[in-house]
């Protein structure tokens, strides 16, 4: 079965032509990538669009990848890219549409409300940070990737990735503050 297969070794695979073994990296991160897309734009369509876009970006970039890394921060270090890239030319975020969010396994009602609730109080203290601290924070808590990965993914240091998230944390709890004011 290839899910318990190396993530390296369907790479080969892949790369040797087998559709199944592509389709199984697709399937292993999809979520996680879908979700990454999500948290950076803000919008369903768009993260599918992201999430497709990234894949695509995999797909045809995935001969570069030399295997000196691990494959799932050489996959988001597209995404990044992407998603800078989405963040750079979409118009500003406007409400968070609650038909948006992402799929959940079915709560009830009033789990739906307050999940609904904390995404757009989530959403709404990320839009509130600049793009590259966005990015960190990300992968850092949503991805759970180290700082070296992170710095490698984005291009900075492990210590301008760490800077990063603590200027975030600090601009997150003034917001949330601001919020619990108003």
């Amino acid at each position: 079965m290839l899910r318990d297969v190396s993530d390296e070794t369907l790479v080969k695979r892949a790369l040797a032509g087998s559709d199944r073994a592509w389709t199984a990296l697709v399937r292993r991160y999809d979520r996680r990538v879908y979700n990454y897309a999500f948290r950076m734009s803000g919008n369903a369509e768009d993260a599918r669009d992201l999430a497709q876009e990234v894949f695509l970006g995999v797909f045809r970039n995935l001969g570069g990848f030399r295997g000196d890394g691990v494959f799932a921060a050489w996959l988001f270090r597209i995404a990044a890219f992407r998603c800078t890239d989405y963040l750079r030319r979409r118009r500003p975020m406007g409400e968070f549409d609650e038909t948006s969010a992402p799929p959940t396994d079915d709560p009830g009602p009033q789990e739906v409300a307050a999940m609904s609730r904390t995404n757009r109080r989530i959403l709404a203290a990320l839009e509130a940070l600049p793009a590259a601290q966005r990015h960190v924070v990300e992968l850092k808590f949503f991805q759970q990737f180290t700082f070296e990965d992170i710095g490698m993914q984005l291009g900075i240091s492990p210590n301008t990735a760490k800077t990063r998230l603590y200027g975030a944390l600090k601009k997150l709890k003034h917001h949330e503050e601001l919020q619990g004011e108003l």
